[in-house]
């Protein structure tokens, strides 16, 4: 299984910003699902993750604000971001299967004051 993040950009504070994770196969079958991001000179973070039961678990950071989904049939997950704040401003990058085998390439957001 192949991934590709998509939908970064510039978005003022407190705006909106989709994140799309498409997957080359099938989904159905990957148990747990995830976004991590990672801002300039600090370490991965682990942001949300979905199981295959639609179970959620978000970073306390983004809670109230994420939304993380699966769309089984299109083989694909997103993370909707509201309320962005700068310190949102990382790439951002899914994963996904055991031990996040599979890793997107990464799509940069960036949240301006």
């Amino acid at each position: 299984v192949q991934l590709q993040a998509s939908g970064g950009g510039l978005a003022q504070a407190g705006g909106s910003l989709r994140l799309s994770c498409a997957a080359s196969g099938s989904i159905f079958s990957i148990t747990y699902m995830g976004w991590y991001r990672q801002a300039p000179g600090k370490q991965r973070d682990l942001v949300a993750i979905i199981s295959s039961g639609g179970s959620t678990s978000y970073a306390d950071s983004v809670k109230g604000r994420f939304t993380i989904s699966r769309d089984n049939a299109k083989n694909t997950m997103y993370l909707q971001m509201n309320s962005l704040k700068p310190e949102d401003t990382a790439v951002y990058y899914c994963a996904a299967g055991g031990e996040w085998h599979y890793w997107g390439q990464g799509t940069q957001v960036t949240v301006s004051s």
